[in-house]
């Protein structure tokens, strides 16, 4: 198996809070993971459980 490319969200370079999230294809969903540990480990969401995540932080359902 290839290793995924992981990419930088491009909001991730915005502010200062330093909190980026890296996305990746993986063969059975979308990976994420902390781009300051990536050896840490990731996430992976099915296409639809990220559609539905991308959904809510647009609607800013996600923010405290």
């Amino acid at each position: 198996m290839n290793r995924p490319t992981w990419r930088k969200s491009s909001r991730s370079t915005q502010g200062t809070s330093e909190q980026c999230v890296e996305l990746a294809q993986l063969p059975h969903g979308v990976g994420l993971r902390d781009s300051k540990a990536p050896d840490v480990g990731h996430l992976t969401l099915t296409p639809q459980a990220f559609a539905v995540l991308i959904r809510r932080v647009r609607r800013g359902e996600l923010l405290p």
